[in-house]
């Protein structure tokens, strides 16, 4: 009996001591922790979440002639933007999934842009990345990824604008932690890149940040509540600027 306790006491700590090792490392942010937790399936079941939209894309026909087809790919801020509304009529596709990052979009980017065959994709991705859904990630980590999507549309045809990452504010107390995980020099750094890389190749860039950004480069209260996502005033300020992108992307 004494060796059997015994037994169970070692198990229990073997036990104990496997759940600490193989815990996720805590970030220091409580709603980052509690956002990645909840995504453990999706990140070993589906890390790209390909799932998402693969019905919406077999059901989906060819462009007609002459169709200026526009993905809008990204994260929580395209997913969120009720494309009908800002752009009547237009054949824009949304393809952004909320909380992604470049490494899970670059997985799914073939099924969700090259196979939709459009004449160019909106590229609004990054802040995610800084923040660290996936994990930790370099600039140039991201920069890398966003470069390798790039050069897959160009090999397809697909005319690339690549939007700048939106500022951040922390004006709010539901806007505190988000601003807390998303440096606003690495935002600025890494639209630096995205401007650069857009010149240097021939892309658009289609820079949200200036319209959005205030004195104190920070996003401007009136555009979002949670300093993050836009409000129909932030999306209503990014309208036009997207549909200039695409007429100079589709005539060059």
């Amino acid at each position: 009996m004494r060796y059997s306790r015994i037994m169970l006491a070692m198990i229990g700590l073997v036990s104990i001591g496997f759940a600490q090792e193989n815990a996720i490392p805590s970030t220091g942010y409580p709603g980052l922790d509690k956002y990645r937790a909840s995504r453990i399936s999706i990140f070993t079941d589906d890390f790209g979440q390909l799932t998402r939209y693969r019905d919406a894309n077999a059901a989906m026909k060819p462009p007609a002639q002459n169709e200026n087809r526009v993905v809008f790919f990204g994260d929580s801020i395209t997913d969120m933007w009720k494309l009908d509304q800002y752009f009547a009529g237009k054949p824009y596709v949304n393809r952004g999934i909320s909380g992604q990052t470049t490494p899970q979009m670059l997985i799914r980017f073939r099924q969700d842009v090259i196979d939709l065959k459009p004449k160019a994709v909106v590229f609004l991705a990054g802040t995610n990345d800084i923040a660290g859904n996936t994990g930790p990630m370099r600039l140039e980590d991201i920069e890398a990824n966003l470069a390798s999507m790039a050069e897959l549309a160009r090999s397809h045809e697909i005319r690339v604008i690549f939007a700048s990452v939106l500022p951040v504010n922390n004006y709010t107390p539901e806007s505190l932690e988000l601003f807390s995980e998303r440096s606003p020099d690495k935002i600025v750094k890494l639209n630096v890149w995205l401007k650069d890389y857009c010149a240097a190749n021939n892309l658009i860039y289609l820079d949200y940040f200036q319209a959005m950004v205030d004195e104190k480069g920070l996003l401007k209260s009136e555009f979002a509540e949670d300093g993050l996502h836009p409000n129909a005033a932030g999306y209503k300020a990014m309208a036009p600027l997207a549909e200039q992108a695409i007429e100079i992307s589709i005539r060059k």
